[in-house]
């Protein structure tokens, strides 16, 4: 197995590595994201318009529902599988930007995901407003090579053109809905209606023709709509769509507690993960309670909550009445990259700075986003940081032994600190610095957004799950864009969550660390 980021800095990308082979997968032309571009957030505004004037996609919701019933989806939206007691799964989030970042995360996904039964997007199929097509090149280009059936939930950029584009790729090409009824002028619904993004009347042209990259049979994956069920081998994999906002309509919230009970193991998959940056999120749901609530309820029999959104990895093993529950963010799969050096000290429903594990390391990102400004702003001999000083100065901030000790110990110095401090990095809740600006709001709000990159590393990754009667073994995999992780993907966590369904008192059922 080959050495990770927690191993040595040539494990993590850095130094003088060779390029991988993924551009050799690319289409000859690729458009790249800029999220600095304000024709780019202009044509993304549909999550500020639901902000100010009220949020619609509970309702298109209920309608896009409504009509696959109708077309004989199953009521209770459950996908029955035939998969043995033993099988695997690939959990890939946030995919869609089509670039280098994307395409870089694809020979490693092909390699670790020999064997699996299928695989689930969560969150964010495509950037930046779910155009039907983009898909040609940012889904169908890409896995075209993987053999088995892809599902996928959407998150708030699908949801920016009413999810038409996702409904027909994998909801058996849904047709459009109906045009509502115009709203009253003069209204909050007028008000929206006046601002909201809406398709190109001739998107989608290209959607045939993209399908047959993915059209062979075993490749199929019908949904019976944005949120659903799996059944496979021995546990349930539950989907939900949390719409633009980050919430459940209570048609939805309603489903998900029928389909959440008994005794079959289950596994969350959700747009806005609920724990995360150490903080806990739980997802209100319309009318009353939360997603976490049903999480956490021992009739449920969760062992895990896997959320995308986010474009890094984060874990939190969360004891939950004598159990545990692992919360995942998994949202690196192409999109740009979410800092973790902003993460300050985690203490969180019981879970420490030993227990967390998240990729890239703070020290791995703060120095990524070091030369990244370097660059930009034209001032590289002051703010680049090597790896060893980003890990030394994030370790002081943090207060925690460094988490990949550096070659040769390095200085923290006050131009480290003040570089620290400028990009957001987090520290310990009990401790101040005059160094310590407050800007890390602001930072990860603003300035995150814009860190498009086509150099590695880039710091991506993806999950691989296998699954026995008696446990599921979650490895989170990395992909930097050189050759050597594209060859032998490292594994960057891992963990062995078990599956019984009543766990005897007083057993350590924890974690098991690779």
């Amino acid at each position: 197995m080959s050495d990770s980021s927690r191993d040595t800095a040539e494990g993590a990308g850095w130094g003088s590595a060779q390029l991988g082979e993924y551009r050799r997968l690319m289409p000859p032309k690729v458009e790249k994201i800029s999220w600095l571009d304000p024709k780019t957030l202009w044509a993304a505004r549909n999550g500020v318009v639901a902000s100010w004037f009220g949020d619609p996609t509970g309702r298109t919701r209920s309608r896009w529902v409504a009509q696959r019933a109708a077309a004989g989806a199953p009521a209770d939206k459950v996908i029955r599988r035939a998969d043995p007691d033993r099988f695997s799964f690939m959990v890939i989030g946030d995919t869609g930007e089509g670039d280098d970042p994307q395409y870089a995360v694809v020979p490693g996904f092909l390699r670790i995901s020999q064997d699996t039964r299928f695989a689930v997007v969560a969150s964010d199929v495509i950037y930046p407003v779910g155009s039907a097509d983009d898909y040609a090149t940012k889904f169908f280009r890409p896995y075209r090579d993987y053999p088995a059936p892809i599902y996928a939930i959407p998150g708030n950029h699908d949801w920016y053109e009413d999810l038409g584009a996702f409904m027909r790729v994998f909801c058996d090409d849904a047709p459009p809905l109906d045009p509502e009824p115009a709203p009253r002028p003069l209204t909050r619904a007028w008000l929206r209606s006046l601002l909201w993004h809406r398709p190109r009347a001739n998107d989608g042209q290209l959607l045939d023709e993209a399908r047959r990259l993915r059209a062979a049979p075993a490749q199929r994956a019908v949904q019976p709509g944005p949120y659903w069920a799996v059944d496979a081998g021995q546990v349930r994999i539950i989907g939900i769509d949390t719409g633009l906002l980050g919430t459940l309509d209570a048609e939805q919230g309603a489903w998900l507690r029928e389909v959440s009970r008994g005794p079959r193991p289950k596994i969350l998959i959700t747009g806005s993960p609920l724990y995360v940056d150490g903080e806990h999120h739980p997802c209100a749901i319309e009318g009353g309670g939360t997603v976490d609530d049903i999480v956490r309820d021992p009739e449920h029999h969760y062992v895990a909550a896997i959320g995308g959104d986010i474009h890094n990895y984060q874990r939190y093993p969360v004891d939950v009445d004598g159990r545990t529950i692992q919360y995942v963010v998994s949202g690196g799969g192409g999109a740009f990259m979410h800092a973790t050096h902003t993460i300050p000290h985690v203490s969180v429903a019981n879970v420490t700075e030993e227990d967390f594990r998240c990729y890239p390391l703070r020290g791995d990102s703060l120095a990524f986003y070091s030369r990244l400004y370097g660059r930009r702003l034209r001032l590289r001999r002051f703010f680049t940081l090597t790896e060893a000083e980003a890990t030394a100065v994030i370790a002081e901030r943090l207060g925690i032994p460094p988490t990949r000790l550096p070659g040769k110990p390095a200085r923290v110095t006050l131009r480290t600190r003040l570089v620290a401090s400028l990009l957001g990095a987090g520290g310990r809740p009990d401790r101040t610095s005059r160094f310590r600006l407050p800007v890390r709001k602001i930072y990860t709000q603003l300035f995150s957004p814009s860190s498009a990159t086509y150099s590695p590393p880039f710091f991506k990754c993806f999950l691989r799950l296998d699954v026995t009667p008696e446990e599921v073994r979650l490895r989170c995999f990395a992909a930097t864009g050189n050759l050597a992780q594209e060859i032998d993907p490292p594994v960057e966590d891992e963990v062995t969550i078990p599956l019984s369904r009543a766990t005897p008192e007083g057993s350590d059922d924890r974690e098991h660390h690779a």
